[in-house]
């Protein structure tokens, strides 16, 4: 089972100062800035995936600078993604077409020539066919019936759209791996387009709208497609956003799956930032420990502009905190004092006042609880990746890109490593 990782951009700076909050002057983004495969030496999945939507053009605004997509066009993905080097030549590069990007759109702007000829100049390894993504689902749905009008107008332009991008892959002799996309508003809708995907000689098929289904209903999809489909039909998740959850997932036979879920949890999540390998085949999940930057954090502004906080009074918090945090990770500082010197700083963040007026209240003793938890552990002490090594203690604050995305380049790298494990569990059972 590959784990392919769903890029947008995601590097960090191996120059950035920790200590002065800051990059080199003359630093340039991306020329400058370390991949997750850089900066780590190693690549922590089995490849990327990168969306037409993401790198944008003149219909959607995607996240890369226009610039940048023009470079991506010219030199291809391989060398835009700096994995042209000898030890990445094993990597997938997957292209899909970003179907977010233009959900609200009455058929998407791209025609499957035109996607076609894109991933085949781009030099992807594998590509998806044009999808218009369905929100609606119903598990109960028989055949096709339910849905609305517009989830099976959506079924027929993605089903039409995935002919044509088949024949004109084979039209121009190209060099990727063409999957169908599946799209429906039920597991029985889903297994018609997936059977439908294989007649047209599709054998990888992609099942798209999966992001906002719960595993049970992403299992029944499966299970429904698996019945009508050949047992030889390899299947690709789109944005599995349920990775966490892949070991529960073996026995439908995924060939691969793409997600950001372990680096976007790093910042985005409430709880769960920091991984480590855990008992058995699991993960150990950590806390990160919030100390934004006091005079731009929007909430602790509030608290200024309010009258509940001086602004030099919440730069002195900050720094207590970071300064406990560090001499903590260097033994000279004890637990409750570190702790005590975070939670005050957290207090305007959790509850916008003084952590004298609201230390006894749900919310804070909850927050205590996991922050104690991530200082008794010292997580980043369990692990000898490069981050970690280098970053030490910054690298469970949760501060600013450099420090998260680091923390989720560390993620990606654990949950690399998780997935081997559950491969290798499978291949021994």
């Amino acid at each position: 089972m590959k784990f392919i990782f769903a890029d947008s951009l995601d590097y960090v700076d191996p120059a950035f100062d920790f200590i002065a909050d800051r990059s080199p002057a003359e630093r340039q983004p991306y020329w400058d800035d370390a991949y997750p495969h850089e900066i780590l030496g190693y690549a922590p999945y089995d490849g990327v995936l990168v969306s037409k939507g993401i790198v944008g053009d003149h219909r959607v605004k995607g996240k890369y600078t226009a610039s940048q997509a023009r470079r991506f066009e010219l030199v291809g993905a391989r060398k835009f993604l700096r994995l042209d080097k000898p030890e990445f030549a094993h990597l997938d590069i997957f292209g899909d077409c970003g179907a977010f990007t233009y959900v609200n759109e009455e058929r998407p702007p791209y025609s499957p020539a035109e996607i076609a000829e894109f991933y085949d100049d781009c030099g992807f390894t594998h590509g998806c066919s044009v999808d218009h993504i369905i929100f609606d689902f119903d598990v109960a749905a028989k055949g096709l019936d339910g849905g609305s009008n517009d989830a099976k107008d959506r079924f027929e332009i993605t089903l039409e759209n995935a002919d044509a991008f088949r024949r004109e892959a084979k039209a121009i002799d190209a060099l990727f791996k063409p999957l169908g996309v599946v799209q429906g508003w039920s597991p029985d809708s889903m297994a018609e387009a997936a059977r439908r995907l294989v007649a047209m000689g599709y054998d990888y098929l992609a099942l798209g709208g999966m992001v906002p289904l719960k595993s049970p209903e992403i299992k029944q999809c499966l299970a429904a497609i698996r019945e009508v489909v050949p047992p030889a039909t390899r299947l690709h998740i789109l944005g599995f956003a349920k990775a966490d959850d892949i070991d529960s997932f073996h026995s439908y036979d995924i060939a691969s799956f793409d997600t950001t879920s372990p680096l976007i949890r790093a910042f985005k999540d409430a709880k769960q930032n920091y991984y480590l390998p855990g008992n058995g085949l699991g993960l150990r999940y950590f806390t990160s420990i919030r100390v934004p930057q006091a005079l731009e954090n929007p909430r602790l502004q509030r608290t200024v502009k309010r009258g509940v906080f001086r602004a030099e009074d919440l730069v002195t918090m900050e720094s207590a905190a970071l300064s406990s945090l560090r001499a903590f990770d260097r033994g000279e500082a004890g637990i409750e004092e570190t702790l005590q010197n975070v939670l005050v700083y957290s207090a305007p963040l959790v509850e916008e006042k003084p952590f004298e007026d609201c230390k006894d209240s749900t919310s804070m003793v909850r927050l205590a609880t996991r922050y104690r938890d991530t200082l008794e552990s010292k997580p980043w002490k369990q692990c000898s990746c490069s981050i970690c090594e280098h970053a030490a203690v910054d690298v469970i604050i949760f501060r600013g890109s450099n420090r998260n995305k680091r923390r989720g380049i560390h993620n990606l790298a654990v949950y690399k490593d998780h997935i081997e494990r559950l491969d290798l569990k499978r291949a021994l059972t």
